[in-house]
């Protein structure tokens, strides 16, 4: 089946300077990448991205983790899209422990669990295509994305200020 995933270089990942290998692991799977982007995260994308994590104990360290307070203050954001996307993209991610992780994974490879019990994953992939629907329409208004029709938009009018160059 073809699908959509959304993929999340995360914080540590970006400042480790990983990227680059992340995404040539990534290219191994052979599927579209149709969105990119790099983005400051602030706390209400980041809670509303772990909402269904809201009771762990655990909750606000991944929030203040994924919004990169203990790194940098950036993540790449990037929509896959094809053949079995989702499972593909979590194979090559790897368990979500690092410790877990198989060797040559992109978490086995570059993950690390803190003395603080923090897991530097390096890495976001969805995990269903429920997951992938929500997360992309969380992270990516529907023009950020090169495909037609991924997902049924409508047209609005919209009125606010908004930056542009100088």
């Amino acid at each position: 089946m073809e699908e959509p995933t959304l993929v999340i270089i995360k914080p540590d990942g970006l400042q480790k300077s990983l990227t680059g290998n992340v995404l040539t692991r990534l290219s191994e799977t052979r599927l579209v990448l149709i969105g990119a982007k790099i983005k400051a995260v602030p706390r209400a994308l980041a809670e509303e991205h772990y909402i269904h994590m809201k009771d762990k104990p655990f909750f606000e360290e991944i929030v203040k983790y994924l919004m990169g307070d203990y790194h940098t203050k950036r993540v790449m954001a990037i929509v896959y899209y094809g053949e079995d996307a989702i499972k593909k993209i979590r194979k090559i991610c790897g368990a979500t422990n690092p410790e877990e992780a198989e060797p040559g994974t992109i978490r086995g490879s570059f993950g690390r669990i803190t003395t603080k019990g923090v897991y530097e994953n390096v890495i976001h992939a969805s995990g269903n295509t429920g997951d992938a629907e929500r997360e992309i329409k969380l992270w990516f208004e529907p023009e950020e994305i090169v495909f037609d029709q991924l997902y049924p938009t409508k047209q609005t009018t919209v009125s606010h200020k908004k930056k542009i160059w100088a």
